[in-house]
């Protein structure tokens, strides 16, 4: 990333509450711990469905000072649209989506591959 000066920080934010459906509810977990204060953020995210989080997260960081804010999400899934999203990777299947960092109440996380879980 030439002329960039890129920094990394993580925001956690949670609103499944170890459950296959969305509590409705954005919960910050850890904030950030560096300043966005005048900069460009992208908020990169696992999977896109309700949007409540990514909007939460942007409107967080916005509050924080940041000057812009794009998002990234890997799975877009179905149903959801691209609206509140900058860009995606995957158009996802209408399944519960675990490995890769993405679990299922804990489990599956560790996963060196993409798996879907039924939604029941």
């Amino acid at each position: 990333m030439r002329g960039i000066d890129a920094g990394f920080d993580a925001l956690w934010l949670e609103s499944y509450l170890d459950r296959r459906e969305t509590s409705g509810r954005v919960v910050v977990r850890a904030d950030i711990s560096r300043s966005v204060m005048g900069r460009g953020v992208l908020i990169l995210d696992d999977v896109f469905d309700t949007g409540r989080t990514l909007q939460f997260a942007r409107a967080h960081l916005m509050n924080k000072g940041a000057e812009d804010v794009l998002t990234a999400v890997f799975a877009l899934k179905p149903g959801a649209g691209p609206q509140g999203i900058d860009d995606w990777a995957y158009e996802a299947p209408d399944r519960f989506l675990v490995g890769y960092g993405m679990d299922d109440a804990g489990s599956w996380r560790g996963l060196p591959y993409l798996g879907a879980v039924p939604l029941s």
